[in-house]
């Protein structure tokens, strides 16, 4: 065979394996946005590797919450909320409570994402048109305009298979230039190899930022949401070993590209004492040891990143509202293209009021994302010991370790958080 047609028939391959790919795209379009990609940068630049033992946990337990939804939803043919209320003694209080919390959290997240991505274009055009430094409100709240009424737009489109090609495209340009940029700026072996046993940055603002990488890394909004994205992809009892195979794929992306962020900001900003604060931040330090080419990648990965996450952001409070309902998401209802537009509006808050901050937004909204997640780890737990609810079906010893072990860390984390908030703020 020539040259040409086997690199022809890997790339072939190779794009069949990306489309291929199943609801895990929309946990990694939740998981790895601008919020995940701010907070490994600040942690990354500030603290070197130390928090990678935090990724660690929050993706493996992820990857445990993730599969255990799945199934559930599979077996039972329930979605989440739906299920609380139906099956748990209080559970319409909680799944009220969840939604509330998920929904203010996403929210949040979605104004640091609208900020920061529109900052990153301002600067972009900036470069090559130097008259709009006199402009950098108006142009910064313009461009957040346009990419949010974009997005909208194709919302309206409603189809479970369309926001899933484009999540695909956006993350694998995300992935892979995050990976490239690793390249360029590595970590010592040893800092890698510290950054795994577990400590806590005894510093003003460590807490908090342990916090914002369990919010961001192991977020509620990931697997309230699998079960009804789980029915999009029409898959049914069957398909049991295939969501596994998607619930761990998922996990394992999420901390490879994100551990890849963080030692990029390690490798080129942590040495030099060089924090990210502004969005500028994040890609400049790069150009003395990669050049313009490398930053170029980075502020790329960085705006597919918040680009990724806006379609599941703007989906999470139709879609909890849908199964605390029902169970099914109509993405052609009033009720949908309501919600999704007030997120619309709540969105454009970052650009018009906090636009200098964005950095900032952004790691709060990881932050008190983590408070609904001792609920929703406890919510499971209870529905998949079920043995009337589940058929027949039992879960395993180690699943259950998993998520009894993810229930303690949630737990431990929500007080983390708390005692980094009072030590900041108060």
């Amino acid at each position: 065979m020539a040259t040409s047609e086997v690199k022809k028939s890997f790339l072939k391959k190779l794009i069949t394996i990306i489309l291929g790919f199943g609801p895990g795209i929309f946990a990694i379009g939740y998981t790895i946005g601008t919020g995940s990609v701010t907070s490994m940068l600040v942690a990354g630049s500030t603290y070197g590797m130390q928090l990678l033992w935090v990724l660690l946990l929050s993706c493996l337990f992820s990857g445990v919450l993730m599969f255990a939804y799945g199934n559930y939803a599979l077996i039972t043919g329930e979605t989440a909320l739906y299920s609380f209320k139906k099956h748990i003694k209080g559970g319409k209080l909680l799944a009220l409570l969840v939604i509330v919390g998920v929904s203010v959290g996403q929210w949040g997240s979605l104004m640091g994402i609208l900020t920061i991505s529109s900052n990153m274009l301002y600067e972009i055009f900036a470069i090559n048109f130097e008259g709009l430094r006199s402009y950098e409100y108006i142009t910064v709240l313009a461009i957040a305009i346009i990419i949010i009424a974009v997005f909208y737009s194709v919302m309206l489109v409603g189809k479970y298979s369309f926001f899933e090609k484009i999540l695909v495209v956006f993350v694998t340009f995300m992935g892979l230039s995050f990976i490239v940029s690793l390249f360029f700026v590595q970590p010592l072996p040893m800092e890698v190899v510290q950054g795994l046993i577990p400590s806590i940055p005894d510093v003003p603002g460590g807490k908090m930022m342990v916090a914002a990488f369990v919010g961001t890394t192991m977020a509620a909004a990931t697997f309230l949401s699998r079960p009804l994205f789980v029915k999009g992809k029409e898959w049914g009892i069957k398909d049991l070993k295939r969501q596994r195979k998607d619930a761990i794929t998922a996990a394992i992306l999420v901390f490879v590209i994100s551990g890849a962020i963080m030692a990029v900001a390690s490798g080129a900003l942590f040495h030099q004492g060089t924090p990210v604060v502004k969005v500028l931040d994040m890609a400049k330090p790069l150009e003395p040891i990669a050049g313009s080419f490398a930053v170029a990648i980075f502020f790329f990965g960085t705006l597919s990143a918040g680009l990724s996450s806006i379609f599941p952001c703007l989906l999470i409070a139709p879609l909890l509202v849908a199964d605390y309902q029902s169970g099914t998401l109509d993405t052609n209802s009033k009720q949908f293209r309501v919600i999704t537009a007030i997120a619309c509006l709540v969105a454009l808050i970052g650009p018009a009021f906090f636009g200098g901050k964005p950095i900032v937004v952004q790691i709060l909204s990881q932050v008190f994302n983590v408070f609904v997640l001792p609920i929703v780890v406890m919510g499971i737990i209870l529905l998949v010991n079920n043995k009337k609810i589940m058929k027949g079906y039992k879960t395993s010893l180690f699943v259950n370790i998993g998520l009894c072990s993810a229930f303690l860390f949630s737990c431990i984390i929500s007080y983390t958080a708390v005692i980094g908030l009072i030590d900041k703020y108060l």
